[in-house]
């Protein structure tokens, strides 16, 4: 059953992201850096409360070197508002390691990037994916709720396992970026956590809870409120 819904799934889900993705400004560029910096704002931060600040950040420091530099005052102070305070703190961990054991390059393996304090799997999906375009899953709570009310997955069977590995099935081959960033973006905007627009998700044709019927989506260990 798995393996019938998911070309339908690729084709709409790409499809629909085509005509519906946001214009995000970390989606213009391919800087691992860069995107390694969204990635650690957008953990637990609103989408619109990242944007503002994220180009500042960047601005304040453009590099793995200047950040590794940073004095931590002056790093709290360009984090300020977004909370989560030690995240800027890990950030600058994880530049001074890049430039200690990497040469000032962010690594493009999972190994690599797993080593890193702070970084995690989701993260590790992240950059991978869409850096290196490399053809790696990532799970957070958007792409779960995504693959459990597609799939028709029960709470009991929606398993952290479970939904990594139909992260990875749902991958066409070259175009995790693609598929990685219409899931976000579904779950986002359509597939919500609350009152889902059903009747008009690009994916109700072959989607096993359409209409939704309410049950709880999962938790993919991480709350990334894009």
């Amino acid at each position: 059953m798995t393996a019938r819904l998911i070309p339908p799934f690729q084709r709409r889900l790409l499809a629909w992201y085509k005509r519906h993705q946001r214009p995000l400004p970390w989606r213009r560029t391919s800087d691992p850096y860069k995107i390694l910096v969204s990635e650690i704002m957008l953990q637990q931060t609103q989408v619109d409360r990242v944007i503002p600040k994220y180009r500042q950040f960047l601005r304040r420091y453009p590099t793995v070197k200047t950040l590794a530099k940073a004095r931590t005052p002056e790093l709290k102070k360009t984090w300020y508002p977004l909370g989560y305070n030690v995240r800027p703190l890990r950030l600058r961990k994880i530049a001074q390691q890049v430039l200690r054991k990497h040469d000032g390059k962010i690594p493009s393996t999972y190994d690599g990037l797993l080593a890193m304090d702070g970084i995690g799997r989701y993260t590790a999906g992240a950059v991978l994916s869409f850096a290196f375009q490399q053809d790696a899953p990532i799970l957070d709570t958007n792409v779960a709720r995504v693959l459990q009310r597609y799939f028709g997955l029960s709470a009991a069977s929606a398993t952290r396992r479970r939904l990594w590995e139909l992260a990875e099935q749902v991958i066409p081959p070259g175009k995790a970026y693609w598929i990685n960033q219409a899931m976000m973006d579904l779950g986002a905007t359509v597939c919500t956590a609350r009152r889902p627009k059903c009747t008009t998700c690009a994916l109700r044709a072959t989607c096993r809870s359409y209409p939704y019927d309410g049950q709880a989506a999962p938790s993919a260990g991480r709350d990334r409120r894009r």
